[in-house]
């Protein structure tokens, strides 16, 4: 296996990240302060204590976020593009982690069937819009026709034409209709991709992450980046304009992009009445059924 650029802190610092997943599900403020640091995190000067809190703090202001747009009937779109392996994932995962799934979700379409071929091409999309009250964010979006489409040969130049003239037209309708549209593309060099490409090779557990089309991403990179630049030239207006998030530091595009989120909106916190736990109900004639002991789960740990 090709081992070029991945050395050893690399590999370690990978190793951290992953933990740090797993260990954002279970700490809080309260238990931060028993986290035993294995060194620094992944980025110099940016600890993995000083990530873990000001991930905390910007994901209470998310909840704020999230209470603003139900409570007051707002329609927000946000968009996630970049090259495959850039970190769209991983700070889609930060953004809903501790959201609500009725007001916030996630929007990842697979590669359109033969009768979404046939459609007009912004069809698919438009059943996934957000009704009042909604956030709705796009892991790739109708952005697939200047980026993916276009270097792969799934799609003429023709339609890349008129992608580019009805993009904008389309955008311009959501504004209208009174969707916020937020557009981020996530930016990593061509040596990031390719250590976190053979990281992927040599986890067993990230290996699902990669196709073949991820494959021949590496070949085509200066394709991909000529049909970037293409794309936020002509997509890049004032109702929508385009967001470039540096995203070789895994940890530090996470925060910076979603405190540049929580920037776009006038949130602000929706005061709410103080919560009364009503006491149970208790029925003297109630009497509680056996369940059978082969109904339940072994219990081998």
């Amino acid at each position: 296996m090709n081992t070029q650029l991945l050395d050893e802190e690399y590999v370690r610092q990978d190793w951290l990240d992953s933990l740090d997943e797993e260990l954002e599900q279970e700490l809080d403020d309260g238990r931060l302060d028993a986290l035993a640091d294995i060194g620094e995190g992944a980025s110099p000067g940016l600890n993995r204590r000083f990530y873990y809190e000001e991930l905390f703090r910007l994901q209470r202001e998310l909840i704020k976020l999230q209470d603003w747009v139900a409570t007051t009937g707002q329609k927000v779109v946000v968009i996630f593009e970049g090259r495959d392996a850039a970190g769209k994932g991983g700070v889609i995962k930060r953004i809903t982690q501790r959201l609500n799934p009725r007001v916030c979700r996630v929007v990842a379409l697979p590669a359109p069937s033969e009768r979404e071929r046939g459609q007009w091409y912004f069809q698919r999309y438009v059943p996934h819009l957000p009704g009042k009250g909604e956030i709705v964010l796009f892991d790739r979006s109708w952005y697939n026709r200047a980026g993916v489409e276009r270097v792969m040969g799934f799609c003429t130049e023709d339609d890349v034409v008129e992608f580019f003239r009805s993009c904008p037209e389309f955008e311009q309708m959501l504004a209208r209709s009174g969707i916020k549209l937020v557009k981020y593309w996530f930016s990593i060099t061509d040596e990031e991709q390719h250590r976190r490409f053979l990281m992927r090779i040599r986890d067993p557990l990230k290996q699902w992450k990669l196709s073949p089309m991820d494959l021949q991403s590496r070949v085509r990179w200066e394709a991909y980046t000529k049909a970037k630049e293409a794309m936020l030239e002509h997509t890049n207006i004032p109702e929508a304009p385009w967001w470039v998030v540096e995203a070789v530091d895994k940890k530090r595009a996470r925060l910076n992009c979603i405190a540049h989120l929580l920037s776009q909106f006038p949130y602000e916190e929706i005061v709410r009445p103080d919560v009364v736990l009503p006491a149970r109900v208790h029925n003297p004639d109630y009497i509680r059924g056996p369940i059978p002991a082969e109904m339940y789960v072994p219990a081998k740990y």
